[in-house]
């Protein structure tokens, strides 16, 4: 027998660690499993990017990572005296790959003082690879699944870093919310099962689009920025060097803040004297991405009827031209679409194409509220101010954290609820350390007396949430219309105060009380959280 139970049982956990999403709670479970009695507990489920918990100070990862570089030593020498069974040869070169992905991990991780141009550090990484790859998988004539995939694997792991590090600083806290965060966006990279990307859906991955939704501030661009940093790049062997740089595929367009031929024009190019001021040809996003590119249209509600169209083109066929031009190009890149719209109800009203959401939702990502995150745990507040200032003044870190946490417990209500998330706290951070003082948008609304009002409890709750800025302007509308309605108690009389066609009125009413109904098995709004 080359492996003893022990080690089969180690192997096996290792093996299985490899294709473990690393954000997701069974990363743990299997260290556990390999450690059994050696396994130091940790505070926490997941990963997450605080202070206590680096990749370097985890005590599991470099035990098991130093029991993984003695067994592949040993078993190396064991394996090359025959009698392995092709269970035991796979289980070999898996402990190898953890191995090699480590070492790869440090290297990539290591700061680059001589000033070698990024061409010089992808020779150096597939120097140091192709080398420890060799070595390892080395095994007198014995054939290992993996020994003709070096390159393959390279790419790889080279994903892998790069995808594991754009989640782990994109996506900061310790809350449950931002936890299950972190393990959607490794999904749609990677999709649930690594082995299968492996073998052949890295191949098709960049024609699946993906769709981001969520509250405006909570992280919508930085989620798509993840991903679309974490494409699959091949490594030409001959150059020894990859096609393109990883900081040279990722493309945002705010929809929103363009006219509609600039936004045509930044997403498709133009050619000369297509439009007034087209002095000159210009190549689009979806042309200057390449094969390995990603573009993100941020307020993808915004788009005009007319671009959704020419949008649905190119998930449909992957074809494209440019304004003025009749010349079909070809998209090879991943389209990322993000809102804080709901698009199904813009579906309903008409404004945005029923075949264009369905050409956008295979992958749909929610980012959580800040208001969620800070509820699930309230100590996470006290890791975003910190890694925010960290990002701004490292050196004056724990002074101004200290300084704008207590400003936020002395001067903003409890159970504040963060309308702007993310994006809110960052401002607040940046207020308080240059005048000392936030002024919140919503505080005149926050600071109205709503309780002993004697309002009706409908109305009651809309203010609330018209203060939280977590109503929808057409939210807003179905509210008032049923309100008017059960007032006057008849359809034509509310479509007559509110100047709206009777049909309206009562679609909107209803709408209303359809969002408000308990789901199954949900005993309501309150108990829902």
């Amino acid at each position: 027998m080359v492996l003893t139970g022990r080690e089969l049982r180690f192997a096996r956990a290792v093996g299985q660690l490899n294709y473990t999403n690393p954000f997701s709670p069974e990363r743990l479970e299997l260290e556990r499993e390999a450690l059994g009695e050696d396994f130091v507990p940790e505070p926490d489920q997941f990963w997450s990017l605080t202070p206590e918990q680096t990749l370097q100070r985890r005590s599991n990862l470099i035990l098991i990572l130093t029991r993984t570089r003695e067994l592949v030593d040993s078993l190396q020498l064991r394996l090359q005296q025959g009698g392995a069974t092709d269970e035991q040869l796979s289980l070999y070169e898996e402990l190898v790959n953890y191995v090699l992905f480590y070492e790869m991990l440090e290297f990539w991780g290591a700061p680059i003082r001589d000033g070698a141009t990024p061409d010089a550090i992808d020779r150096r990484a597939w120097e140091r690879f192709s080398k420890e790859f060799d070595r390892r998988m080395s095994l007198n004539g014995l054939s290992l699944p993996s020994k003709d995939q070096k390159v393959s694997l390279f790419e790889l792991f080279h994903q892998i870093y790069r995808a594991f590090f754009s989640i782990f600083e994109c996506v900061i806290g310790r809350s449950r919310p931002a936890a299950r965060l972190r393990e959607r966006i490794w999904q749609s990279i990677f999709t649930h099962d690594l082995r299968r990307y492996r073998r052949s859906l890295y191949r098709s991955m960049a024609g699946i689009t993906t769709l981001i939704s969520g509250p405006s501030g909570s992280g919508k661009e930085l989620v798509a920025r993840a991903i679309g940093l974490s494409g699959r790049i091949p490594f030409q062997v001959k150059e020894q060097r990859f096609e393109v740089q990883p900081t040279d595929v990722f493309f945002a367009i705010n929809v929103s803040a363009f006219a509609t031929n600039l936004v045509e024009s930044d997403l498709f190019g133009h050619a000369k004297g297509a439009f007034t001021d087209a002095a000159n040809a210009r190549v689009g996003w979806l042309e200057a991405c390449g094969d390995h590119g990603a573009v993100l249209l941020d307020e993808i509600g915004e788009l005009t009827a007319t671009t959704q169209v020419k949008l649905l083109r190119v998930l449909q066929n992957r074809q494209f031209q440019r304004l003025g031009e009749t010349r079909i190009r070809e998209f090879r890149g991943k389209i990322i679409a993000a809102t804080n719209r709901d698009l199904r109800r813009e579906i309903e009203q008409g404004t945005f194409r029923e075949d264009l959401y369905y050409r956008l939702c295979a992958d749909v990502i929610e980012t959580p509220s800040l208001a969620a995150q800070t509820t699930d745990n309230p100590a996470m507040l006290q890791d975003l101010v910190a890694q925010i200032v960290q990002r701004m003044v490292p050196e004056e870190q724990a002074e101004i954290t200290t300084e704008v946490l207590q400003w936020i417990q002395e001067n903003l209500p409890d159970g504040y609820r963060w309308p702007g998330n993310i994006r809110e706290l960052e401002q607040c951070v940046r207020n308080i350390m240059i005048c000392g003082n936030y002024q919140p948008a919503t505080t005149g609304a926050a600071e109205m007396p709503l309780e002993g009002t004697g309002l009706s409890p409908e109305i009651l709750d809309t203010a609330r949430r018209m203060q939280d800025q977590s109503l929808t302007a057409d939210e807003l509308l179905q509210r008032y219309c049923r309100f008017v309605y059960r007032s006057t108690r008849s359809f034509e009389k509310a479509a007559k105060l509110l100047q709206l066609d009777r049909r309206t009125v009562r679609a909107k009413a209803d709408q209303a009380a359809e969002s408000e109904r308990p789901k199954p098995g949900n005993p309501g709004k309150d108990a829902a959280g």
